[in-house]
């Protein structure tokens, strides 16, 4: 399956990402088969190649949740924004402690 994705790049702290057209099994660093456009979230500047994006969608790309929010805050595609979350960390229930029955002492 063919996905695009976000490809990070640059140095420590200051990130840039690349949108890339890859295998979805593919590893992050791993060779992309094009390059549809930059993101600097520091610079705040996006560039797309939006034709090339429509045409790979219409092939059958399926863009991740985060391409598909950008997607749609660019004007490329058209719809609803998908959830995107972080995944919390489950909260250990707290052990409720055990009742322990009284014994009446035998004499």
């Amino acid at each position: 399956m063919i996905i695009i994705r976000l490809q990070r790049v640059g140095k420590k702290h200051t990130a840039t990402f690349r949108v890339v057209l890859t295998e979805k099994t593919a590893g992050p660093r791993r060779k992309y088969l094009e390059l549809l456009g930059n993101v600097n979230r520091k610079m705040k500047t996006v560039s797309l190649k939006k034709d090339r994006i429509l045409y790979w969608i219409s092939k059958g790309a399926q863009p991740s949740d985060t391409i598909h929010n950008l997607l749609i805050s660019q004007g490329v595609i058209s719809g609803a924004k998908k959830p995107v979350h972080k995944i919390s960390k489950k909260v250990p229930v707290a052990a409720t402690p055990e009742v322990v029955p009284e014994t009446t002492p035998t004499v």
